[in-house]
């Protein structure tokens, strides 16, 4: 099979936001924050993740610090159980999220085509970062 033959590797394309003067949203908070909203726990959306409950805790403090109020809420257990739930707030943050994601990807397509038609198939593979 010739090099021009071979399938186009995959693409994924992620975006991070930072802030002045600090915080950062970028697609593994995001990812948790819909895990959250899915499960009702940060300790099962932090194991869909494949993380600590510690880590995914903190990164949900980490969220509810940056901005002007929570986009969490937990509960804590005992005989009723706990749980977690996003705020309007939180599921706003990631409803804009998606959409700049959507929107970049949709103005971008042609010039992300034009770099994957250029990479080699060959190149080696490397595994995505987990950082958030």
């Amino acid at each position: 099979m010739s090099k021009a033959d071979q399938p186009l590797p995959a693409t994924r394309f992620s975006f991070r936001l930072d802030f002045t003067p600090g915080g950062r949203l970028g697609p593994g908070k995001v990812q948790l924050l819909e895990a959250i909203g899915a499960t009702g726990s940060i300790s099962a959306a932090g194991r869909s993740m494949k993380m600590s409950y510690r880590r995914a805790w903190l990164l949900v403090d980490d969220l509810n610090r940056i901005f002007k109020s929570p986009l969490v809420e937990a509960q804590p257990g005992g005989a009723k159980g706990g749980g977690a739930h996003l705020t309007p707030l939180g599921r706003e943050i990631v409803a804009n999220y998606r959409a700049i994601e959507a929107k970049t990807l949709a103005a971008a397509a042609e010039q992300i085509a034009a770099l994957r038609a250029a990479v080699s198939p060959t190149a080696p593979a490397r595994e995505p970062s987990k950082k958030a």
